[in-house]
């Protein structure tokens, strides 16, 4: 049994912060979604997807229509894409954190490396929201391909890649130098 020790607090840690963020993330879907109106950091991330387009040089307005729990972009006075609670990626990072906090070193150092991956994979997803905009708006042949395919495996992959970083940079160097 104390060769499974490490596993079994693995699996503890990962399963329990999972599956707390889970609730505690439901719970705030569930103050707007069912009222018909998108959780504020959806429409957060919209304003930004919208306002990034702007700086780009492309008129567009994050707006949000009677009782539906997304927003939409239009890009040049046309209806381009939806930004839904699937968009914000809050779903992802969830995982990604709970990963992370499984593989606990120190306060600091999980903390510091959590808050700059999740700011880090923030701005990617604004800009694949805006990438994928752009993709609907002016290029629709490419939709189904980059909003299945592209886009999912670019932000996994670069949480893989995060992980792996926190793995061999912090979690298997502390173990080594504690040696």
């Amino acid at each position: 049994m104390k060769q499974y020790k490490p596993l079994i607090f693995f699996l503890i840690r990962f399963l329990g912060s999972y599956i707390l963020m889970i609730l505690i993330y439901n719970w705030y879907l569930n103050q707007y979604l069912p009222n018909g109106i998108p959780d504020p950091f959806t429409k957060f991330s919209s304003d930004l997807a919208a306002n990034g387009f702007n700086f780009l040089g492309f008129e567009t307005k994050s707006i949000h229509y009677g009782q539906e729990n997304f927003m939409r972009l239009l890009v040049e006075g046309k209806y381009a894409s939806i930004v839904n609670e699937g968009c914000n990626a809050i779903s992802v990072l969830i995982i990604f954190v709970a990963f992370i906090l499984a593989f606990y070193t120190t306060f600091k150092q999980t903390f510091l490396y959590i808050i700059g991956s999740l700011i880090l994979l923030f701005v990617m997803n604004i800009f694949r929201i805006i990438l994928l905009t752009y993709i609907y708006r002016f290029h629709t042949e490419y939709s189904k391909m980059s909003h299945d395919y592209l886009f999912p495996a670019i932000i996994y992959g670069s949480i893989i890649v995060l992980w792996i970083v926190w793995i061999k940079l912090f979690v298997i160097k502390k173990k080594t130098n504690a040696e």
